[in-house]
């Protein structure tokens, strides 16, 4: 049914639903089971940190790529113990929901799932979530949970 899931991972509750869900899904459907963690570049932090000067200055983009792999294991490790088979852990640097896409097109995805923060219908219809973009720009089935 499912070849190839990709399921987006950031440490959240709704992430760990979502990893259980797929690796549920993986489990019965067979596959490969993509996880992907998404971290974003912040500029203006770096270079106000910048002016700071610490003696041993620290590259955010490097801190928070290395913070983004420990998340992927994590969520590998989830999905080893669900009893998932097939499974790999990915690490991107972009906007969430436009990487997510990519990512699901570059690699010939059925299934996109990710989780929900649960943001309210007028929250979410004034700032977006990440799930609600997904979900408009994919051209795969996306499982929100």
């Amino acid at each position: 049914m499912f070849d190839r899931m990709i399921v987006a991972f950031d440490g959240s509750e709704g992430s760990k639903k979502a990893l259980k869900l797929a690796a549920g899904l993986q489990k019965s459907c067979g596959g490969e089971l993509h996880i992907l963690t998404i971290y974003r570049h912040h500029s203006l932090l770096e270079a106000s940190m910048s002016m700071v000067r610490p003696e041993e200055p620290v590259v955010l983009d490097d801190a928070m790529r290395d913070h983004a792999k420990e998340i992927a294991e994590e969520a590998k490790q989830i999905a080893d113990n669900e009893g998932a088979g097939k499974v790999r852990a990915f690490v991107k640097s972009g906007q969430p929901a436009r990487t997510i896409v990519k990512f699901a097109q570059d690699h010939d995805a059925d299934l996109i799932v990710v989780g929900s923060r649960g943001i309210g219908d007028v929250e979410g219809f004034l700032l977006g979530s990440v799930s609600h973009k997904v979900t408009s720009l994919a051209a795969c089935p996306v499982l929100v949970v």
